[in-house]
């Protein structure tokens, strides 16, 4: 039994829902409120009321009298001291006064209540979350990179209970959290943390690493849990993508080189850098797809189609529009094209 509760709170560590939760001091300002309301409606039936009550001092019931009864009765204190006499009293007393008690005492431990059941709540939620997800994209690294991969993500249908973070740092997770992300404190190049995070499971995984080294350790982790996922990677150095592609990413993305590009090419052609990023900014002005052949293409060459297209995937060998190998396409062809956001 030790060992099961051991195993059990090692598979929830770090993990953290997104979900929306009131601050402590909102909650009992709001249990408070209300108990102040019960309060008021006691005082202010047994007030109505006063005729059918009896001081045991004798004279008539006043609204101070009025509003200690009612607190030494929704208390459950009741010294006995003023009584209901009347059978009307009495029975408002039964009807009304008693549920109003059961609601005052319940909002006034709700507090203590919630505190105790707090982590049995997060554990509930870990473990429904944890027995639904599957086919969900793991990011590794919630830095610049990792952000705008998950924007890229939700920008083209991914939806944010399909995308979970892991990263080392809490602060990270909280902020993915905020956005209604997912998130895994610790280190995506340990076992035990890719497996909080279900990659087994995964249809993909994102590797966005601040160094390199980080990179290929984490890549081997998740190649050695999943040998079939499709592993996206980036690399700072041109040198280490090689290495990370002998680790099992399936595409690596060197990030180093690619800015150096645009640099280079924003000195004599901006306007080639304004549509390179506007491609790879989804959600506005010229977006990339990739997408099978319709049946109403096969038989048509690639500049027949109302797409534009870039490319041409045939038996897993990929071909540019002009190829001429590509002749005509056939079935179970994937395109890259460029598409107009609407």
């Amino acid at each position: 039994m030790e060992n099961e509760r051991i195993g059990t709170e090692t598979e929830h560590t770090g993990v953290r829902i997104a979900h929306v939760e009131q601050s402590p001091v909102r909650q009992v300002w709001r249990r408070v409120l209300i108990a102040a309301v019960v309060l008021a409606v006691v005082v202010l039936v047994v007030y109505i009321d006063r005729d059918g009550y009896e001081d045991s001092k004798g004279g008539p019931i006043s609204l101070l009298d009025a509003t200690y009864y009612a607190t030494v009765t929704l208390s459950t204190t009741g010294y006995g001291d003023i009584t209901p006499v009347t059978p009307g009293a009495r029975l408002v007393n039964i009807l009304l006064i008693t549920p109003l008690r059961i609601m005052f005492l319940i909002v006034l431990i709700g507090t203590t209540l919630e505190a105790l059941t707090a982590r049995s709540r997060e554990e509930f939620r870990i473990r429904r979350w944890r027995s639904r997800v599957r086919q969900h994209v793991i990011v590794c690294g919630y830095g610049t990179k990792g952000r705008s991969a998950i924007r890229s993500l939700v920008a083209s249908g991914t939806t944010p209970d399909r995308i979970v973070v892991v990263d080392p740092e809490p602060r990270a997770i909280d902020e993915a959290n905020s956005v209604g992300l997912t998130g895994i404190v610790g280190d995506a190049g340990r076992t035990e943390v890719l497996r909080r995070a279900s990659v087994e499971r995964a249809r993909a995984v994102i590797v966005a690493a601040n160094r390199d080294d980080a990179a290929v350790l984490i890549t081997l982790t998740v190649r050695q849990l999943n040998p079939s996922v499709p592993i996206t990677t980036s690399v700072r150095e041109e040198e280490n993508a090689n290495l990370l592609r002998q680790s099992g990413a399936d595409t690596v993305i060197t990030t180093s080189a690619t800015s150096g590009r645009l640099l280079g090419l924003s000195t004599d052609a901006p306007r080639v850098v304004a549509v390179v990023e506007d491609l790879v900014t989804g959600g506005q002005g010229l977006d990339l797809h990739q997408r099978t052949v319709n049946s109403s293409e096969v038989g048509l060459g690639p500049r027949s189609l109302r797409d534009m297209v870039l490319s041409v995937t045939r038996g897993g060998r990929t071909l540019r529009f002009d190829d001429p190998l590509i002749g005509t396409l056939q079935p179970e062809d994937v395109l890259v094209v460029v598409r107009s956001h609407h």
